[in-house]
């Protein structure tokens, strides 16, 4: 079963890569938001899947028996999702208002928006 979940990590990064790479902002924003969910899958499997029992630890015992799921990555995973989420939501106001401000989503057109560098301002410089 992990590695079902292993290749559907490795298709969720490439996803990912690939729409970050695209020229277009929304495409971008759900390249982060694939990137997060990747990573917290793969944080997950990880952590072992299994079905069987809790992790619990009785009282005769320093450390628990193999085949316990680890708990810790799936209470980090939890925090993560928060996090995550709230870039998500502040990665679409921005991109909302940047649609609002110049009119495009495409990065090539928002270029116009940077100040152009003079041939002034250049001289001296090695370019």
């Amino acid at each position: 079963m992990e590695d079902a979940f292993a290749m559907v990590v490795g298709v969720l990064f490439a996803l990912s890569v690939y729409l970050l790479l695209s020229g277009s902002i929304m495409r971008l924003v759900l390249g982060i938001f694939v990137l997060s969910n990747a990573t917290h899958l793969l944080i997950f499997v990880a952590g072992r899947l299994t079905l069987e029992e809790p992790p619990l630890i009785p009282d005769m015992m320093k450390v628990a028996e193999p085949g316990f799921a680890n708990p810790l990555p799936q209470a980090l995973i939890l925090t993560a999702i928060v996090i995550s989420f709230s870039l998500f939501a502040f990665l679409l106001v921005l991109a909302y208002r940047a649609y609002q401000t110049l009119g495009t989503v495409d990065t090539d057109e928002m270029r116009y928006a940077e100040p152009e560098q003079s041939l002034t301002s250049l001289r001296g410089r090695d370019v």
